[in-house]
Parts: structure tokens; sequence; C-alpha cells
């Protein structure tokens, strides 16, 4: 099977090589032909933090403008799963907010503060420290960029698997405005508005703002209550000035609010509570046959997921003479959640637990670039973040434990003060030493200083009581060179390659879930070496392109919180969850892109990734106390073999100037597993979704309708998964939306 996918793979490139040298005999043969018909759209990103087509720059990267993200019917960041290879980006288990993002093989899925992201999330050049918040609306958004592989030279906290950058309208740019309104089933309800003016040839000011609710696809059998809703709103004002042609800045201010149900999924497998006078009770065994979206819970309706989201940031630009310039960017973000999460999904209080984070963060980056208008170009940078994240939490488990038939009553409070600073320093160089060859490189210093402060205290009927149980603080610094370098060359005015070498790095960190002195620990940080070869292709008439990449990466001291594996005939379990440098991971993979211009209105693209990601070692000690379970570590976390996906548009002019168009995408994703341990109800067999959607223009612009419709064959597919197996068997899917349908009027002016 891997052999027939990497064939593909490799047919689809050469595929795109020969379609490539029939483009341009044709161009050749034919040119009046071809002078007069559509072409591709130029596709600029700052990748590399300056302006560059996406193919010339020597990176992996995917980008999606406003009008691309419409198409792929997204309305959250979420919505680019299946849209870039080797990509897995889902919303994170059991949270309305959080992200779980995954590229090459390489993520974090746990929300808890005590980790580092291993995707960097970044708007408007700004790093999002948290995966709670970052599951970001897209209501006011000029582009998004995707980086795949490690970024350890040029953004902001060192990432091992990649980069997503939002960037957001510029008033300057984007001036008028538009609205538009959205509704579909289940009661969903959207408005979006946008407002740009030029005050002055000095001064624009921008405001855009969105509401988006809906109900709940989930549903509690006995209740009725409904879950996994939305109710989200959003704003945000950006005054872009220009007093001169050496000064410009930008201040922007952003505020969202979420009130939603509880994020419920499904347990899959036997879920028990332990009798210490001997034995198990069995409280329920997995629902049979397909999940229909029911499920229960033991929260009441007055216990939902709250967050408050907001901040402020001022970019400032100045032209410092004719071959150096200058960039600031001040920004603070605070984030306020309040969320209860039942990790069982049952009736049952056995992993029921309440999250209150109150993070902030304070962040500066200096960007210094050079450029002598020829041969050599360069970007020297500091950066320095500082974040706080003071947080309360409650653990109930009333259900968990009995002594006979008497029940034992368990709660646990956590008061936890997590304290990260982060410092850098980068330099970056392009320098073309040949006409047709250029050499980059860079490199970044990084040291990261934090500090942790816990205390728990847990309660019981029969137990006892403590308080505090345990208290401790802990800190530590690692510091890390990430260097990088690349080799292009321009084979023609249409095609270039590359070779690149890039090691990424991501902080170490404390155990979070520490509950006794025993258990506290520290994990150092993982590293990542990816070496990658690229081919970037155009046609000469502009109207198919492709690229192409090919990687290796070695990937060491994997952070892998790992259960306290439990027989259920087993004594009471220490609920002792610990985070390991357990792996050493080779991951190696080939990545395609391509669109086709067809005719004068059909445009077609295709996104393909194949994967081989493989523990080299897994150094988990409950394994040499019971080599049975070396099985949990066969298969790769949310590292799918195969993704790909296939999107066709065709455009239709009307009479009277206004233009129909018609579009629709197929995308697959292989077999993927959903927890560190391989637990065999969070897998998920390969599937296909399916989506279409129509768009009618007026012929003046200003008038859009489009309606569209996801998952058209209302497939069942999970996206993620709990896993704490240790306590009372909590084994839990989450599913993505079943079919849904939506309707929208914009109105343009």
């Amino acid at each position: 099977m891997k052999r027939n996918h990497l064939s593909l793979a490799i047919g689809l490139t050469l595929s795109l090589v020969a379609l490539q040298a029939q483009a341009q005999d044709t161009a050749t043969e034919d040119e009046g032909s071809q002078a007069t018909a559509a072409t591709l759209d130029t596709i600029e990103v700052t990748a590399r933090r300056r302006t560059e087509s996406i193919q010339d720059v020597p990176v992996a990267v995917s980008a999606f403008s406003e009008d691309a993200l419409k198409d792929l019917q997204a309305t959250n960041v979420d919505g680019l799963q299946g849209a870039v290879p080797n990509m897995n980006i889902v919303q994170g288990r059991g949270s309305s907010n959080s992200v779980n993002v995954f590229i090459r093989g390489i993520g974090q899925p746990d929300a808890l503060q005590t980790f580092d992201p291993g995707v960097g999330m970044y708007v408007d050049d700004v790093y999002y420290s948290r995966i709670n918040g970052a599951l970001f609306s897209l209501f006011d958004v000029s582009q998004v960029e995707v980086l795949r592989g490690p970024q350890g030279t040029l953004y902001g906290k060192n990432s091992t698997g990649g980069a997503v950058k939002i960037t957001t309208r510029n008033p300057f740019d984007d001036e008028g405005g538009a609205v538009e309104l959205t509704a579909g089933d289940y009661g969903r309800r959207e408005g979006r508005v946008y407002g740009s003016v030029q005050l002055s040839d000095t001064l624009a000011a921008s405001i855009a703002a969105a509401k988006i609710t809906r109900d709940g696809y989930v549903t509690d059998p006995t209740t009725g209550r409904e879950y996994n809703d939305e109710d989200t709103q959003a704003i945000r004002a950006k005054f872009a000035f220009r007093p001169s042609d050496t000064f410009s800045g930008m201040l922007s201010m952003d505020y969202t609010e979420q009130d939603n149900a509880l994020t419920l999924g499904q347990p899959v497998a036997p879920l028990y509570a332990v009798n210490l006078a001997g034995g198990i009770n069995i409280l329920r065994l997995p629902t049979a046959g397909d999940y229909n979206y029911e499920t229960r819970t033991s929260f009441g309706p007055d216990q939902g997921q709250q967050m408050k989201h907001k901040g402020a940031s001022l970019t400032l630009n100045w032209v410092l003479s004719d071959r150096w310039s200058a960039k600031s960017i001040t920004a603070y973000r605070k984030l306020d959640t309040a969320s209860f999460i039942d990790i069982d999904a049952s009736e049952f209080e056995l992993g029921d637990v309440f999250v209150g984070v109150d993070q902030r963060q304070t962040s500066q980056e200096l960007q210094f670039a050079y450029d002598n208008g020829g041969d050599l170009d360069a970007m020297f940078g500091l950066y320095y973040i500082d974040e706080q994240v003071p947080s309360h939490q409650e653990a109930y488990a009333d259900d968990f434990l009995r002594f006979g038939a008497l029940p034992i009553s368990f709660l646990r409070t956590i008061d936890d003060d997590l304290s990260n600073k982060s410092v850098a320093g980068y330099a970056h160089a392009n320098w073309e030493f040949s006409p047709s060859w250029t050499l980059s490189a860079g490199l970044r210093y990084t040291q990261d200083k934090k500090k942790y402060f816990r205390t728990t205290s847990t309660f019981s009927n029969i137990l006892g009581n403590a308080n505090p149980a345990l208290a401790f603080n802990i800190s530590d610094t690692w510091t890390a060179l990430t260097p990088s370098v690349s080799l292009q060359k321009a084979f023609s005015d249409t095609m270039m390659g590359y070779v690149s070498a890039n090691r990424g790095y991501k902080a170490g960190g404390f155990n979070g879930r520490a509950n006794t002195a025993a258990e506290v620990s520290t994990f150092e940080p993982e590293y990542v070496w990816t070496y990658e070869l690229g081919l970037k292709m155009q046609s000469e008439d502009g109207r198919l392109s492709g690229r192409v990449a090919a990687f290796h990466s070695t990937y060491k001291d994997f952070q892998a919180r790992v259960s306290e594996v439990q027989n259920p005939g087993a004594p009471v379990p220490t609920f002792a969850f610990p985070v390991l440098n357990a792996a050493e991971l080779a991951i190696d993979g080939i990545e395609f892109e391509g669109m086709a211009r067809l005719g004068e209105g059909t445009l077609l693209s295709t996104q393909i990734g194949w994967m081989d990601a493989r523990y080299e070692e897994f150094n988990d000690p409950r394994v040499v106390v019971n080599p049975a379970l070396a099985s949990l570590h066969d298969h790769v976390p949310f590292s799918p073999e195969l993704t790909a996906r296939v999107a066709l548009q065709h455009g239709f002019e009307l009479p009277g100037g206004s233009l129909l168009s018609i579009g629709g995408d197929v995308s697959y994703r292989g077999e993927t597993w959903l927890s560190v341990d391989n637990a065999p109800g969070l897998s998920q067999d390969a599937y296909t979704l399916v989506g279409l959607y129509g768009v009618w223009d007026s012929s003046d612009g200003r008038w859009q309708l489009r309606a569209g419709v996801r998952n058209l064959t209302d497939e069942l597919y999970k996206t993620d998964g709990q896993e704490f197996s240790s306590i009372g068997g909590i084994q839990t899917a989450y599913y993505g939306a079943p079919r849904n349908y939506y309707a929208s009027v914009r109105y343009n002016f």
C-alpha cells in the first residue's frame, strides 16, 4: 500500500511536468489564442517575512485568499482540513475554542497550559501561545498561509511542525465594505460586516464584526438538550497611518466572546467504577451500531464553555535608507476561559472537569531588513514574549470509587500559575551568487525560562480531606540554536528547484497533572531536523502551476502524555499521567499541489500528501513492566498515510453580465489514530468527504448570492479523541459535523 501511494505521488509529479511541457508547446504554437485566455492569479506570500511569489520561495507553503476560503466553505480555521497536504487541523477535544493542529506528523493535541503548541498560530504576525482560543473565526481575513515543516529561524516562538499565518485586511488596501447574512440548517444564523474608509492621504480606518450562532448537532436523548453548538461574536478595529514616505503604522484591536454549550463526544470503551471491597462495576458499555449524535452528560444546562479573548497590536514600519528598513511589532493579548468538559461523555461523573484559565501575554519583535537592490538581502531580528497563565481547575469523580454499596465522593481542586518568558535573536540572508543560483541561510538563538506553581487538594467523604494535599514550585531554563539553509536553482523563468535543511525546537515544560510529590517532573525540549527537496513550476501561458516537495524529518524527544494503563480488575489507579520524552520518530513524505485553468471559466486544483511517520523508538516504562503493552505505540497519532483533495469550479457568464459559478470538492483522508496510546476505539478508518456550492455575482459586483452543502454524503467520521483509560476506562471519540447546508447574501459597497 505504501508503495502504491508513493507511486501515485511520483506519477502525479511526472504528469505535471508533462502537462507543463504540453502547455508551453501549445502556447508557442498558438500565441494568439492563449493571449486572450484567463490565467491563474498570482499568489504572493510572506513565508520569509518579506513579500515573495509563492512560486519563487524555497519553502513548502500553501496560501488561501478570502475567495479561496469561501470556496473551501471554511468559516473557522479548521475549515482548512483537507486543503493542505499532510496537515490535520480540527476542533480540539472536548473544547469549543481550541484547535488541534498537526503538520507532517508533528503537533500538540493537549490543551494543558504546560505544553507549548507544536504548530505556531499567528494573526498579523502576532504569535498566539495557546491552542485555546486559536479556533479562529474567519470573518476579516485577507489571506491564510500554512508553512509546512519546522519554523526555527524567522518566527516568534520556534515551532517544530510548522506555522499557520492569518493576515487581516489593510484599511488602505480594502477601502469600501460589505454586509453578509447567512442562514442554514441546525439553526445556523450568521452576520458579518466590514467597513473601511480612507480619512485622508495619511489615515485610514476599518471595522469588522461577526455574529455566529448555530444550534447543537449532538443531543442528550434524556433531556433533549443540545450540545456542540456555537454562539460567537467578534469585532476588530484597525487604524492605519502613513504620515510620510518613510514611516507607516497599524494599530489593531480585537475582541471575541463565546458562550457555548458543552462539546460532547461518545464513549467508545466500557466505563466502569472501582469497588474498593473488590472487583469493578460496569457502568456503561459502548453503544452498538453507528453513532447517532446522541450522548448524555452529568453536567447541568448552565455548565457550558465560555471564552473572552481580546488584544491589541501596534506595527510600525520605517524606511531608514535606500537599503535598510525596520519594523516593530508590539502586542498584548488576554484570554479568559471557563469551560466544563465532560471527558467521559456520559451521565456518570468519571472524568468531569472544570478548567478556568486567565492567560495574558505581552510580546515585542524588532526586525531590520537589508536589500542592496541586487544579489543580497537579509533579515535581522529580536523577539521577546512574557506569558502568565494562572488557572483554577476542578475534577469530579463521584461515580468512580465505591466501597461495597457505599459511594465514595471525589473532588480535586487545582490552582496553578505558569510563567513563560522567551527571548530570541535571529538573522537570515539570501545571496544570489550567480544569475540562477541563490543560497539562503539563517540562525536563531532562543532562551526559554519557565516557572510553575501548583497546589492541589482532594476532598472525599471516606478518603478524607487534605488542604493542601500538595504544593510545589519548579522552574527550568532551556536554550537552543536553530539553523536553516537552502540552495535554490532557477532552471527557467517558469521552473525552480531547491534543497533545504531546517531545525525546529519546542521548549520543555512540567507535568501539569502532578498530584503527588513523586509525579513532580520536568520534560525536556523536542527537536526536529527536516531535509527537503522541492520543485515549483508554471506554464509560460500562466494557466498551469504546480509545487512538489519531498521531505525527511528526524524528530527527537517527543513529549508524550501517557496514561497509567490499568487492568479493570486491578487496584485503584494512582491518577498519574506522566509526560515522557519518550520517542524518536522518522517521518518521510511527498506533497503535491497543482492548479490548472481549463478554458476561460474552469479551475481545477488538487492537493496530495503521502507520509510515512513511524517511531524509531518509544521508551515507555510501562512496557518494561508489561511487554504486552508494546502495541500501544504501533501508530503515530494524527498522521494518516495519504491525504488528497480535488476541487473543480466552473463559471458561466449570464445575459446582462452577471456570473454563475458552480464548484465542489472531494477530499480523502487515510486511517488516522487519535491518541498517543493507541486505543482501538480511538482510530478512524479512511473516509471521503464531498462538498458542493454555487455562487451568483451581479454584473456590477455589488451583490453576491451563495449556497452550499458540506459533508454531502453525510459521512460519519471521528476527528479527535480523549484517552484516560486508567480512570474508569475513559476513551472518548469526537465526531465531525453531519451533512449541513446554508445560503448567504452579500452586498458590497
